[in-house]
């Protein structure tokens, strides 16, 4: 993987990582792109566990989104809809070298990015979707059928909770940090049982890798300006995004972690049941024994699952032209 740039509509520069260059040569035997998308406070370095084995069989493309990672810092653009945009002048830069189908996984936030781009432009951009537990909605909401607390967020789903989280984050980042290990790695929820094990979940790590988890995860978090952090969690929490699911029209897979500490499985689910409501069979569920950073803790059913989708997808866009 090699970090490359590009550069966003308002000038600011954003950087991701990538399998191949795109200035290269590419032609019939290129692969598909996977485009993995991180979450709040992360970068393209938490895939650091599937870059490799998706490496393998696919072209694997890692942004860094704005105010995270390698790329800028800008003062505002703390908003799910600026990160949309980018996503489309990264595309269309994408685009200007090949034109080989491209699937998306959309993780947490990343997943909040994708369903806003198929609001705000189309979802024909991609031959699918992958969606890695996150729910449509992260606040508690009355409409659409009452979204409580068996569906939203656990931890940011109100004013109350939101201004708490916010706090946390300006006046401690470190205890931010540390809360969002806790909450996001599925051995911190539960100690996996021995009939998870025999299913094939994760086993709990050494101590010594579990203080490593932490500190690559903490690591990350801290490249980021906590306050920008806090205004994107505002905007973040109040999108419902369970209206743009309805318009996609193409294979969707949806992830979700049994021990998250961020969702309730029916909440990450609801993407698969609404989308299967209005196309029927488009959508499909797959549950992971670890927690919201499933990718790290299960990367072995995840890069198979994934890379499995991605070329199923990019068979199907070939066979509909």
């Amino acid at each position: 993987m090699n970090y490359e740039t590009c550069v966003a509509n308002d000038g600011c520069t954003l950087a991701f990582q990538t399998s191949r260059p795109l200035s290269g040569s590419h032609g019939p035997d290129t692969p598909p792109i996977v485009l993995l998308m991180h979450g709040f406070s992360g970068s393209s370095e938490y895939f650091t566990r599937n870059f490799g084995p998706l490496s393998e069989r696919l072209w694997v493309i890692a942004p860094d989104m704005r105010g995270h990672g390698r790329s800028s810092r800008t003062p505002g653009g703390y908003h799910v809809a600026r990160l949309a945009a980018d996503l489309r002048d990264l595309l269309a830069h994408i685009r200007r070298h090949t034109s080989v189908p491209i699937v998306p996984v959309g993780c947490s936030i990343g997943a909040a990015v994708l369903w806003t781009y198929v609001e705000l432009f189309t979802a024909s951009d991609f031959a699918g979707f992958v969606f890695v537990d996150q729910g449509p909605l992260q606040d508690r909401s009355v409409f659409g059928g009452g979204w409580d607390a068996s569906r939203a967020h656990t931890g940011c789903y109100d004013e109350a909770s939101l201004r708490a989280a916010q706090d946390l984050w300006v006046s401690d980042p470190p205890a931010a940090y540390a809360d969002l290990v806790a909450g996001c790695l599925g051995y911190r929820q539960k100690v996996p049982s021995s009939a998870a094990a025999a299913e094939g979940g994760p086993l709990p790590p050494s101590p010594e890798q579990a203080a490593e988890d932490e500190a690559f995860f903490t690591r990350t978090s801290a490249q980021c300006d906590p306050v920008w952090l806090a205004r994107l969690m505002a905007d973040h929490t109040r999108y419902d995004h369970r209206e743009a699911i309805d318009m996609i029209d193409v294979p969707t897979l949806v992830m979700a972690g049994r021990r998250s500490g961020c969702f309730p499985l029916e909440g990450m689910l609801e993407t698969a049941r609404r989308l299967n409501a209005v196309r029927p069979g488009l959508a499909k569920g797959e549950v992971f024994e670890s927690g919201h950073w499933l990718f790290y803790e299960e990367p072995d059913k995840f890069n198979a699952t994934t890379a499995a989708f991605v070329e199923g997808c990019s068979a199907r866009a070939a066979g509909s032209t």
